[in-house]
């Protein structure tokens, strides 16, 4: 037993995605044969790692602001014979100039590519410029699956506010107005968000279980249990779309 807290060691994916979703999407975005993929937040990169596989031919580029992640994203990229096929940066998105790409993923990423609350139509609008013609975005986008009581906004996270979010057709409208037809809409099941958040703290609750002495565990105890209070504000309330985009030939 590790004598610190361990980090989301249980996630596959940083996102409420099941397997079969993503073996779909995987599938899909492969079947366009892409040469270039680009991860925008791509923390440790498991759907671009898959994409990768699944197309031989192509090359990957992942960015994002964490080093730990994008280690984690070498070390499997290593690991499964990917590594003369990916590069992966540590900086920030606004304003990247790594595109167009042939595929270009963004899964609960928007904030990388926009100052705007909320920025889903500018983040759209930058993901027009990322893709090629011809190309496809892959958005994971949260939105309200209700309007949220002020009640639970009360209990999510620090200043969240009714309109940090838009619903599932306003969504795609925007997607739309930037120059994009929605070629498959879906959405995280209550299924995968439980799996997610459980596996988001799970080696963390076990840790402070065999530790609650430890000097780090009131801390930890804290921040679990605020994510917790946090979830469960939000548990049917938030959303997350995955929306696989073509954009429209200009």
């Amino acid at each position: 037993m590790t004598d610190t807290p361990p980090r989301l060691g249980r996630l596959t994916f940083h996102s409420p995605l099941s397997e079969a979703r993503a073996a779909g999407i995987v599938q899909r975005l492969a079947a366009n044969r892409p040469r270039t993929v680009l991860d925008i937040g791509c923390g440790w990169a498991e759907l671009l790692l898959r994409v990768l596989a699944a197309v031989p031919d192509a090359k990957g580029t992942g960015v994002d602001i964490n080093g730990t992640d994008l280690e984690r994203a070498r070390r499997n990229a290593e690991a499964r014979g990917l590594a003369d096929r990916t590069e992966f940066v540590e900086e920030s998105a606004l304003g990247t100039r790594r595109g167009p790409a042939d595929v270009v993923l963004c899964v609960g990423s928007g904030q990388a590519l926009s100052t705007a609350e909320p920025g889903t139509a500018e983040v759209l609008r930058e993901l027009r410029r990322l893709v090629t013609d011809g190309g496809r975005v892959l958005l994971g986008e949260g939105f309200w699956q209700r309007p949220p009581t002020a009640t639970e906004l009360s209990g999510m996270w620090p200043g969240a506010r009714a309109d940090d979010h838009h619903d599932l057709a306003t969504v795609l409208d925007l997607a739309v107005e930037a120059g994009f037809r929605p070629e498959w809409t879906e959405t995280a099941g209550a299924g995968e968000w439980e799996e997610f958040e459980s596996a988001y703290q799970a080696d963390t609750e076990v840790w402070l279980a065999a530790h609650p002495d430890h000097p780090l565990a009131a801390e930890t105890r804290e921040r679990l249990e605020r994510h917790r209070g946090q979830w469960m504000h939000y548990r049917g309330v938030l959303g997350l779309a995955y929306l696989t985009l073509v954009p429209v030939v200009r």
